[in-house]
């Protein structure tokens, strides 16, 4: 009888010790939205006007066209340069982590982008305010590199914002662009693009360093803005940009391209009319 008591309480503080290590263990991190990558740039694209309009002759639409030229730098960053590593990114929201240790998850995939096959190992640690994030990639086969971090992060517990700081590339391990958001309810509607970069790939001083594009949405006729300070390829300068997300109608300012503090305006067809 003792012998069978005793196997029976080693099965119970068994079973405790196995609970108590998934209690410990607990949920992993929730991921981020992939939109804290990106800012809306759909009603600025390069070649929206051909696309949706044919201009007459003499109609202009520099108005729209300046503020797309700026803002299409910023957007050039994700789509080019960051492609792998927002794409990576997104491919983690569809897959299942495993529990590490300390808190930490890890979601390990592969993801190809134009027929180049890529190892990404993202990780996720719970910690007292916030979850650190750090996302590792590998490309395989001819031109291939070794795992590096190509982008880390945090994000508060309440998944209400965070900040992302992406790395140039595995040649150039340094920042390139940091990003703030901020979300309320599900909709991520503040979003901040911080040009990072000291020295460009010739090892000289990059005068775009600390160069920013902030995107939100707001109420009122124009629903969406930008505030832009860039490095004109002279000296800094600002602008300020709000549109129609629907109507796609908008306003632009800039003292140092328009020589003047006014709103320059464009219609639904991006076609240049007085404010």
């Amino acid at each position: 009888m003792k012998k069978i008591f005793n196997i029976l309480l080693l099965g119970i503080i068994i079973c405790c010790l196995t609970a108590g290590c998934k209690k410990d263990k607990g949920d992993p991190p929730t991921l981020p939205p992939l939109e804290s990558f990106n800012i809306d740039f759909s009603n600025f694209q390069s070649g929206k006007k051909s696309d949706n309009i044919i201009l007459q002759k003499g109609v202009e639409n520099s108005n729209w066209e300046i503020a797309a030229g700026v803002a299409g730098y910023f957007r050039a960053l994700i789509i080019t340069t960051l492609a792998v590593p927002v794409l990576a990114f997104d491919k983690a929201l569809d897959q299942k982590p495993v529990y590490l240790e300390e808190k930490t998850w890890q979601w390990s995939y592969s993801v190809s982008l134009a027929s180049v096959t890529y190892k990404a190992r993202l990780t996720g640690e719970i910690r007292t305010s916030d979850v650190k994030w750090e996302m590792y990639i590998t490309k395989e086969g001819t031109g291939g590199f070794a795992e590096f971090l190509w982008f880390e992060g945090t994000s508060r517990l309440d998944g209400t914002g965070g900040q992302w700081t992406l790395n140039h590339s595995s040649q150039f391990q340094e920042p390139l662009l940091k990003i703030d958001w901020t979300k309320t309810g599900s909709t991520v509607n503040y979003i901040k693009y911080t040009y990072e970069r000291t020295l460009d790939n010739n090892r000289n001083t990059d005068p775009f360093k600390s160069s920013y594009i902030e995107y939100g949405r707001a109420t009122g006729t124009f629903d969406s803005y930008y505030n832009i300070h860039y490095y004109n390829g002279l000296k800094f300068s600002e602008m300020n940009v709000e549109w129609n997300s629907t109507t796609h109608n908008g306003h632009v300012k800039c003292f140092d391209l328009f020589g003047d503090n006014s709103w320059h305006c464009w219609d639904g067809n991006y076609i240049n009319i007085t404010c």
